[in-house]
């Protein structure tokens, strides 16, 4: 059985965060959105924490509510590789370390216990998003430090750098992150034929 993760989640203020899920600026629409971007974020962390293959957690931001065996840190505010940053400073550097999203509101556990597993196999590894562009997911082994390139193109990006591919399928919650509503749709379409499962808080807004 392969170490723990210590595992990183940035997560944006629900104030500020998920900005295209709102379908207009009216108060409601405002109201609405914050409620999304704070269920979705408690969705991800509580799948990440019921992971066997996980070990501490820290969420680098803020969550609306707490969560058993979360370590939350404050993002010092200067975008987000520096609030990974400020997360994996805190890991045990004798164990895995891991960064992940936090907008993966069908995240299920065994989905990341999964890619943790196949992550063992390599020094660096990384899971794209379902586009194939983005990154959700990054793991470097003990004692190795990472090279991240979140941002434009970061699936491209990683894989130059070193992290090997993870083969998740498509439609696995773990490449299932939110950024627009389009992408809220479709997880709910596949929610509803039974291919992901939507993590409560989101569930219920929907």
């Amino acid at each position: 059985m392969s170490a723990r993760t210590s595992l990183v989640i940035p997560v944006r203020p629900a104030l500020s965060a998920k900005v295209r899920l709102a379908v207009d600026t009216s108060p409601e629409a405002q109201e609405r959105r914050v409620a999304l971007a704070a269920a979705i974020a408690l969705d991800t962390v509580e799948a990440a924490r019921r992971s066997p293959s996980v070990g501490e957690l820290f969420v680098v931001g803020s969550l609306a509510e707490p969560v058993d065996g979360v370590q939350v840190v404050t993002d010092p505010g200067f975008g987000l590789l520096v609030a990974i940053s400020e997360g994996l400073a805190r890991c045990d550097d004798a164990l895995p370390t891991a960064v992940l999203l936090g907008d993966l509101p069908a995240l299920q556990p065994a989905d990341l216990d999964a890619a943790l597993l196949g992550a063992s196999e390599h020094h660096w590894a990384f899971v794209p998003d379902a586009d194939g562009a983005g990154t959700t997911l990054v793991v470097a082994q003990e004692g190795l430090p990472h090279s991240l390139r979140f941002g434009d193109d970061s699936a491209e990006q990683h894989g130059r750098s070193g992290y090997a591919e993870l083969e998740v399928v498509q439609t696995s919650g773990l490449r299932r992150d939110v950024d627009t509503l389009a992408q809220l749709d479709e997880l709910v379409r596949l929610d509803a034929e039974g291919v992901v499962v939507l993590g409560p808080r989101t569930r219920a807004l929907l």
